[in-house]
């Protein structure tokens, strides 16, 4: 992959053709109109877990493939035949009661090295994953996010490229909190 973008490459083999190479680029490289339409994010945003009602701060990390949520005293249970998970949130300013989930799947996570245990040899852990709501500006989305403590970190939702994706999201690292704060409308408060 090229560190420049197409249309900078475009008017380098075009020399004094800057704007025809402009012209051009939007009939030959069509994606890139695409841009457009996407939703530029900072590196670091709101994020209402409207299931959960409650607002957090979350880490918009490209190089993760999935999101995180931090929890604790992390339990699957069977009910009714079904997979679920129970867990507490491992935030602070979080309710301190018990939350229950449908388990959508267990992923597998690569451990960091500062998670490796001498004892214990192996490079993945199991986390399990459950669907969640989440509303960054004016977007409410699915997604999946697995459940792990966090609370060695700064940012207890962690936003990864899958989820990115669901938000057709850019993420300008320059920018915080470029999307505001929650504001979306959920089906609940509609019925009011």
């Amino acid at each position: 992959m090229s560190r420049h973008p197409p249309l900078v490459l475009l008017s380098l083999y075009l020399p004094g053709f800057f704007l025809p190479g402009l012209f051009l680029s939007g009939l030959f490289l069509p994606g890139l109109s695409l841009a457009a339409e996407k939703t530029v994010y900072g590196l670091n945003e709101y994020a209402e877990l409207a299931d959960i009602d409650l607002q957090v701060a979350a880490k918009l990390d490209t190089g993760a493939k999935t999101a995180s949520l931090s929890a604790r005293d992390i339990k699957r249970f069977k009910r009714n035949g079904e997979s679920w998970v129970r867990f507490y949130l491992a935030i602070d300013d979080a309710h301190e009661h018990p939350i229950e989930r449908p388990l959508a799947r267990v992923s597998r996570i690569k451990r960091r090295a500062g998670d490796i245990d001498a004892d214990d040899d192996r490079k993945y852990t199991a986390r399990p994953v459950i669907s969640l709501d989440v509303c960054m500006g004016s977007a409410l989305r699915t997604i999946e996010v697995n459940l792990t403590d966090r609370s060695a970190f700064q940012y207890p939702l962690l936003i990864g490229s899958e989820a990115l994706k669901h938000f057709d999201a850019l993420v300008d690292p320059s920018l915080k909190y470029a999307a505001g704060k929650p504001a979306c409308v959920t089906d609940a408060q509609t019925a009011e």
